[in-house]
Order: structure tokens, then C-alpha cells, then sequence
């Protein structure tokens, strides 16, 4: 993929931006049976734990707005630093209330970079090679994911240690602020009105409610599966940290072939049909993972990465290129909304049935939900090749 200078630039910047966000978001999955240890919570207060996580969607809201009426760069500049500060702040947490509270707020500026990020790719990408350039961000993204990974088991039990080491994020900030390109395609958007009043228009309506839909199903699995999956592994099949890290590390080896993967199929194939395939064998091999036994949460967990990685680049390039320059982000953002509350109804859900029919089997019960989501999707319009609209 041909890149000039000022797409370097941006991969760079704004790939680094999504490198500390995923480390951020992934040292309470990966240390929470620790967490959960000190704090004495059980399920019940753990999916309660990530229900108001999930509500960090909602703050993203309005501060993507800012980045379609202000632009890219420092929206995901201050994201960093936001998050980055909560992650520092969440090594001092006194209490599982006062660790949910903070981890609210680096949800909020995490979901806020994500969004822009994508968005911010998106556009600047040749439009042949979207997908490619997601798939791109996506294996950044689990380089983030790696250093957790990586990191934790030579800590273990020590889980503050990590919040700590992601206040670095404070120092990397303005560096963002000072060097990421601002967005040429955004430069050239020709900004009206409320962009909220313009996605709920009759252009864009539909497709706004579809991917709303679609993403708030799928979380309904996806969100306590990998919340939880840590605790099941820890709890029920008694899986060491280094266990457990094995196994994170082997899926992310597939995932990160897999992002590659999705993104070429996008490019070739178009979005819908992939999209649809690949969401559909996500809920399915995340839903059987919690129900075959050791060596099928093994198995389950690899194609569960391996399908959502694929996934990620399809997913990330369609919702991108399905809505306008002037309100992309802010679609981005009514996605995390949708996503958010998809999460908490799934949480809810696992933590009370959980007690009654166990871990497993209530996130079973959820992937239904996930493949009505998946079939959701063919109700959009394909958009491979297609101008980016303003």
C-alpha cells in the first residue's frame, strides 16, 4: 500500500493513540480475577462492575461531535491524555466502587479514540485499501493488547502496577497533539447544522439504526464474554494466570493474521457478505467457548479471535465509509451508545442467570442475541470503492 508522507504521519500518530488505548482497556479483563480477589466481589458486583463501564459510550457522544465540528487531531489527543490520567488514577483505587468510577471515565476518552481514530484512517486512506488500512490499526490495537499480555504474569497479582505504567500516555499527548495530521478529507468538509440532526435525517436514518441495532446485539455476548472470560478460565476451569496468558497469547497470534486476512477480503470482496459471515462465526465460536470444557474454551477462544479480528477491518471501513464526513465521528460515537447498551443488558443478564444455571451457560444463552445482530446486517447497502460522502 502506497502511502505518502502525510499518511505516514497519521498511521504513525494515530496508530500510537490506539496502541495506548488498547493497553489501557485491557489490563482490568486480563487482571480481574485479582481484582476481584482483593476486592471480594463475585459475579453479581463484577457484571454490575461492567455495566457502568459499558455507560463510558455515553461521554464519548459529545466529545466526538467536537472532533466532527473541530477535527481529528485533537480530539485524539486529548482522548489519550484523558484516559492516560484515569489509568494512572485507577492504581489507587480504594474500592471496587471507586475503581468502577474511574474506569467510567477512561471508557469515555477510550471509546472517543477509537472512533476518531477509525474515522480518521478512513478518510485519509486510498479508497482501494480502506480496509487494509483498518486491518493496519486493528494489529496496533493488539500490539497494545500484547504489552498487557506480556506484562501482567510478571506482576501478577499485582494489578495496580499496570494502571500505573499506563499514565505514560499523559507524556505521549501533546507529541499527538503537535505531529498528527489533521484529517485532509475533514478539511475539505463543508460543516452545517447539528450533525446529530443530520444523522437522524431520512438519508441516514436507516443506516443508523441498523448499526445501532446490530452493535447493541452483538454486545450482548461479546461484552460479559470478554469481561468475564478471565474469571470463567480462573473460577471454573481453574486456569493458572500463565494459563491463561498462554492462551491469549496464541489467540492473538491467529488475530492479528486474521486482521490482515479481513482486511484483504474486504478490499476484494465488498463489506456485506464478509461482515455478515464473519459477525455471525464470532457470536458462534465466543458462545460455544464457555460450554465444551477446557480444550473447547481453548479451541472456542482462537476462532473467537481469529473471526473478530477478521471482522474488525470490515466492520471498522463499512461503518466509516456508510455515513458522512461532517458527522462520521459522531456515528462512530452513537455506535459505542448502542454498544453500551447492548453491554449493560448483557451483563445484567449473565450476572443474574449466573447464579442460577452458572457462568457458562448464561453466555451461551446471549449469542442468540449476537446472530440476530449478525443478520441485521445484510439490511445495509454495500460501499466497497465507493466516494466517501460528505
Amino acid at each position: 500500500m502506497q502511502l505518502d508522507s502525510l499518511q505516514r504521519r497519521t498511521l504513525i500518530w494515530a496508530g500510537l493513540a490506539v496502541v495506548l488505548t488498547a493497553f489501557d482497556g485491557s489490563v482490568l479483563v486480563l487482571a480481574l480475577p485479582a481484582i476481584a480477589g482483593d476486592f471480594h466481589a463475585r459475579v453479581p458486583a463484577l457484571s454490575n462492575l461492567g455495566s457502568v463501564l459499558a455507560l463510558g459510550g455515553l461521554g464519548a457522544l459529545p466529545l466526538a461531535t467536537l472532533a466532527d465540528r473541530f477535527g481529528r487531531r485533537r480530539l485524539i489527543a486529548v482522548g489519550v491524555g484523558g484516559f492516560s490520567i484515569a489509568n494512572f488514577a485507577s492504581a489507587f483505587a480504594p474500592s471496587l466502587e471507586a475503581l468502577a468510577v474511574l474506569r467510567l471515565i477512561a471508557v469515555c476518552f477510550e471509546a472517543l479514540v477509537g472512533g476518531v481514530a477509525t474515522a480518521l484512517i478512513v478518510e485519509e486512506a486510498p479508497p482501494g485499501r480502506r480496509g487494509l488500512a483498518v486491518s493496519v490499526l486493528a494489529v496496533l490495537s493488539g500490539a497494545g493488547t500484547a504489552v498487557t499480555v506480556v506484562g501482567y504474569p510478571l506482576v501478577a497479582p499485582h494489578w495496580r502496577w499496570l494502571f500505573l505504567a499506563g499514565g505514560i500516555g499523559v507524556l505521549v499527548a501533546p507529541f499527538i497533539w503537535r505531529w498528527l495530521p489533521e484529517g485532509r478529507v475533514w478539511q475539505r468538509a463543508r460543516l452545517t447544522g447539528s450533525v446529530l440532526r443530520l444523522l437522524i435525517g431520512p438519508q441516514w436514518r436507516r443506516r443508523l439504526i441498523v448499526i445501532a441495532a446490530t452493535t447493541a446485539l452483538v454486545a450482548v455476548l461479546l461484552e460479559p464474554a470478554g469481561l468475564l472470560f478471565t474469571l470463567f478460565a480462573s473460577q471454573v476451569l481453574h486456569l493458572s494466570p500463565v494459563a491463561i496468558s498462554a492462551l491469549i497469547v496464541v489467540s492473538g497470534i491467529a488475530g492479528v493474521a486474521s486482521y490482515l486476512v479481513g482486511g484483504y477480503l474486504t478490499d476484494r470482496f465488498g463489506r456485506r457478505g464478509p461482515a455478515t459471515a464473519l459477525t455471525g462465526a464470532t457470536a458462534i465460536a465466543a458462545s460455544l467457548s464457555f460450554g465444551s470444557g477446557t480444550s473447547g474454551f481453548w479451541i472456542g477462544n482462537v476462532l473467537w479471535s481469529s473471526f473478530a479480528s477478521a471482522d474488525t477491518p470490515v466492520l471498522g471501513a463499512w461503518s466509516a465509509e456508510l455515513f458522512p464526513t461532517r458527522a462520521r465521528a459522531t456515528a462512530e460515537a452513537m455506535g459505542s451508545v448502542a454498544a453500551a447498551a447492548g453491554s449493560v443488558v448483557g451483563l445484567q443478564a449473565v450476572g443474574a442467570l449466573s447464579q442460577s444455571i452458572g457462568l457458562g451457560p448464561a453466555i451461551e444463552l446471549a449469542g442468540v442475541a449476537a446472530m440476530a445482530g449478525a443478520a441485521l446486517l445484510l439490511l445495509l447497502p454495500e460501499t466497497r470503492g465507493a466516494p466517501l460522502p460528505d
